[in-house]
């Protein structure tokens, strides 16, 4: 079994459908950046790592069960080789636990913790678990506990800062097993396993630099070797950039490395994070650079969560994509970089033919450093000028991206042509692990951006075009979770820059998530607030759009004659505007509240008067649909003769409209009224005759037409709001076909519930029950 790591800013790099049975290839881990596949030391820290897992807790020496997984805590200061210890713990325990390996990094590249719910959201994504759409942090945790019941996993959280980072994502299934790496200890966490690294012992970190420098230099004079291991203090990753250094020059030899260690030495006193070891081998490394490498490695600070790759470097640097492929190659090498796996950055890389782009991590330990040279060598005006550049160019491909979804489109087609070619995709399954494997640092970006202030035309641009891409190739459904925290930073944008039009878009996107999520109260809430900002707005759609939500939001909580209001209200907006088939589509949704509410009049009214606007706009499904809605009122209201005459002209209309199962439909209702008149053979005739159109319907087809005009469905699932400066279309809904279809059958079966519930008159009809304001 393999890591499956897990960045905390979104999605695994693996979709869900596929990313347990990428798990099958072997990752090895890395020992402080030591070549793939080679880990040196650390023989007896492993040995007493395996041992603490079976160790007697203080729950079994009680004799109770142990509630909780055993938690192995390894503490140093970051350099120290910590998180190469835990990969290579869990590398070896892999196939112990059969259920996986999953990573999450508790900290991020700027020094400050991931809030837990993010860390959560993307474990739950991992294990393909489903993850609500802007849940808590509680009820993600919760979840999270639920879906490893059961199971035998591995989770190694990196760089934890606190054991308040920890203690809320430990499973409670015994079972599994935690691997915590910390700079200290985590107080607080009950019955956790310590074990605190130091440097390398000399043989092991001889062996290390060697692997780095080459075998010569370190054999010829070992007493020199052992004088560097003792300058770095034995931390691997001080020993890599030496290693690193000592590669790129052949001519320096192991005793001028380690006098000029010395020399970089500050008097006593005056230590300081650049007179350890690793700030040290930091700056030996770094001022050794030519003026151009070193300033394009200073800008990879600004790296979204210090992930890199060929374009985003090309576009801080303002170099070409080969040169900066080329110095991230020779950065690895010199051991500024680490190289992240094939596995994790693509995705399992299995579904395109093209090689996976390699993506590059910047070390937790070297960031800090990096930052502080930025911003000690470059104005303040380059490195925004090197941060709009970057997220200009991923505004283009995540274009690039949701373009290749659209390619029967001539006209996205030639644009996609006029894309310079490392920009473009081959395939749209390259495209979506494209998007997969950079979704962290995308994601990253876009929170970055909107934080920084300055750049809030680009941060919009950039929050548009990922959520454009993100619902092209995952589906609304699925990307929910990530278009909520989205849609939350379109707000965070419109709210600072007193954008109403935006605001009020962002409010009824983040509404219709609620929604959809089961949080109706809230989405209230929001759709509220959506309407003030629409009205200051002056927008007419973003307001009849607010208005739908809101009554839609009431009838979801069966608040019917509220819902009834708010529809009106939007029905007279749409009225004094004109808008004809919106008015036949909300006078259908007020009769289905109607209908909901036993009010047959007012039902009957409203089904008539979305049957008489699609006449008017020549739609003859929606004719039909509306019609039949009103014959189905008129049985509740006990007036059959009339409702069958009603059935009689949907019949014709759905015939009319060649609708092959619209017309099934209507004869299905046709048969249902007949019977009910105690004509049991003209029912069983309609009935057949459904049936065999059915059956000669094509496999797959739909009502066609336009949607219904009579449709129930929830204003909730509307369609987005178009809003200036790159927001229009940031709703991400879900497939509407599927959404009128849970709808309708709710409003047939409460209404048929409810006339169920009444005697039935002398002719087997049940009889009409008064309005609920009389009730």
């Amino acid at each position: 079994m393999a890591e499956q790591a897990v960045e905390t800013g979104g999605l695994a790099a693996a979709p869900p459908e596929r990313r347990l049975s990428a798990m099958g290839t072997g990752v090895r881990a890395r020992q402080g950046g030591a070549p793939a596949g080679r880990f040196v030391g650390r023989g007896r820290e492993l040995k007493a790592l395996r041992a603490d897992i079976v160790r007697a807790g203080l729950d079994t020496l009680s004799g109770r069960k142990t509630p909780r997984s055993r938690v192995l805590l390894i503490a140093g200061r970051p350099g120290s080789g910590r998180t190469a210890l835990a990969e290579e713990l869990v590398t070896r325990l892999a196939g112990e636990y059969p259920d996986g390996v999953v990573r999450a990094r508790l900290t991020g590249v700027d020094g400050e913790p991931v809030p837990t719910e993010r860390t959560a959201r993307a474990l739950l994504t991992a294990l393909g678990a489903p993850v609500p759409a802007g849940a808590g942090e509680d009820e993600l945790t919760e979840a999270l506990r639920g879906a490893l019941d059961g199971r035998r996993v591995v989770l190694l959280y990196d760089d934890a800062a606190g054991a308040e980072q920890v203690d809320p994502l430990l499973p409670d299934e015994s079972a599994c097993l935690v691997v915590a790496v910390s700079r200290g200890p985590l107080t607080g966490v009950p019955d956790v396993r310590p074990c605190t690294l130091g440097g390398l012992d000399v043989a092991a970190a001889v062996d290390l630099l060697e692997g780095y420098a080459g075998p010569t230099r370190i054999t010829c004079d070992p007493v020199a070797a052992a004088c560097v291991v003792e300058e770095c203090g034995g931390q691997p990753a001080a020993l890599v950039l030496v290693g690193g250094w000592l590669a790129a020059r052949p001519k320096m030899s192991v005793v001028d490395v380690a006098k000029r260690l010395r020399e970089l030495a500050p008097a006593e006193g005056h230590e300081g994070v650049g007179g350890r070891p690793l700030g040290r081998a930091f700056r030996l490394a770094y001022e050794s650079l030519p003026q151009t490498p070193a300033r394009l490695l200073r800008l990879l600070a600004l790296a979204p969560a210090g992930l890199v790759d060929a374009h985003t470097t090309s576009a801080l640097a303002g170099c070409s994509v080969s040169a900066a492929q080329a110095a991230l190659e020779e950065f690895t090498a010199q051991g500024f970089l680490r190289a992240e796996p094939a596995e994790v950055s693509a995705g399992a890389g299995t579904r395109s033919c093209e090689p996976p782009a390699p993506q590059y991590r910047v070390p937790g330990c070297l960031a800090p450093m990096l930052r502080a040279a930025l911003y000690e060598r470059e104005r303040p005006a380059e490195v925004e000028l090197a941060r709009a550049r970057m997220l200009e160019r991923t505004v283009r491909q995540l274009h690039s991206c949701r373009a290749i979804t659209e390619t029967g489109d001539l006209a996205t087609r030639k644009r996609i042509a006029e894309l310079p070619r490392p920009l473009r995709f081959p395939t749209r399954e390259a495209a979506e692990e494209w998007l997969l494997a950079r979704l962290p640092s995308l994601l990253a970006a876009a929170r970055l951006a909107v934080e920084d202030g300055r750049l809030d035309t680009l941060a919009r641009r950039l929050v548009s075009a990922l959520t454009r891409a993100l619902t092209a190739h995952l589906g609304a459904e699925r990307a929910a979770p990530e278009l909520y925290g989205l849609h939350q930073l379109v707000l965070d944008v419109a709210q600072r820059c007193e954008m109403p039009l935006e605001k009020g878009a962002a409010l009824l996107n983040l509404g219709d998530l609620d929604a959809r999520a089961g949080r109706t109260t809230e989405a209230l809430d929001r759709y509220r607030e959506a309407l003030r900002a629409a009205r200051e707005s002056g927008d007419p759609y973003a307001t009849s759009r607010s208005l739908e939500s809101i009554a839609a939001a009431h009838q979801e909580l069966g608040d019917w004659q509220r819902a009834a209001d708010w529809y009106r209200r939007g029905l007279e907006l749409r009225l004094t505007r004109g808008e004809l088939a919106d008015e036949a589509r909300l006078y259908g949704r007020l009769g289905a509240v109607y209908t909901y509410a036993g009010e047959w009049g007012d039902a009957l009214r409203s089904w008539r008067a979305a049957a008489a606007a699609c006449r008017r706009l020549r739609d003859q499904p929606g004719h039909a649909r509306a019609l039949s809605e009103a014959a189905r009122v008129q049985e509740y209201a006990g007036r059959p003769q009339e409702a069958l005459r009603t059935c009689l002209e949907a019949v014709e209309c759905a015939r009319q409209a060649g609708d092959i199962r619209l017309q099934a439909a209507v004869r299905l209702r046709l048969a249902d009224t007949l019977e009910r008149l105690g004509d049991r053979p003209a029912a069983d005739l309609h009935r057949a005759e459904a049936e065999r159109l059915l059956e000669a319907a094509p496999a797959g087809s739909g009502a066609a037409g336009p949607e219904a005009a009579g449709d129930p469905l929830p204003g909730a699932a509307g369609a987005p709001i178009a809003g200036g400066g790159g927001i229009a279309g940031l709703a991400g809904t879900t497939d509407a076909k599927a959404a009128r279809n849970r709808s309708r059958n709710r409003s047939q079966d409460r209404a048929e519930n409810r006339a169920q519930d009444r005697p039935e008159d002398g002719q087997g009809q049940q009889a009409p029950k008064g309005s609920l304001r009389n009730q």
